[in-house]
């Protein structure tokens, strides 16, 4: 699991895509999304911001459910969406 401490800022170069983005910062991809309200790719020399704290993250394993993972299925989904697959990162 990863804490997160601090807002960041990261500047878009040729050929990235918010997957390889998630993928550098271990994030999960929805999250860059919702802090940016992404509704298309991004593009070179954009600038996003990367999420703030948010609690632990977490990779979904199988049998994980939202209840399990975050209390109740209200909260699973408030911080990560209504999404649940195994490798999914989420937030705890």
């Amino acid at each position: 699991m990863l804490k997160l401490e601090y807002k960041k800022l990261h500047k878009v170069t040729s050929g990235e895509t918010v997957e390889k983005i998630a993928k550098t910062y271990r994030l999960p991809v929805r999250a860059i999304v919702k802090e940016n309200d992404l509704k298309s790719e991004v593009w070179s020399g954009q600038v996003l911001i990367l999420p703030s704290p948010q609690g632990d993250l977490y990779t979904v394993q199988a049998g994980d459910s939202k209840a399990l993972l975050c209390g109740s299925k209200e909260n699973y989904e408030k911080k990560n969406g209504k999404i649940l697959y195994p490798t999914l990162k989420v937030w705890l």
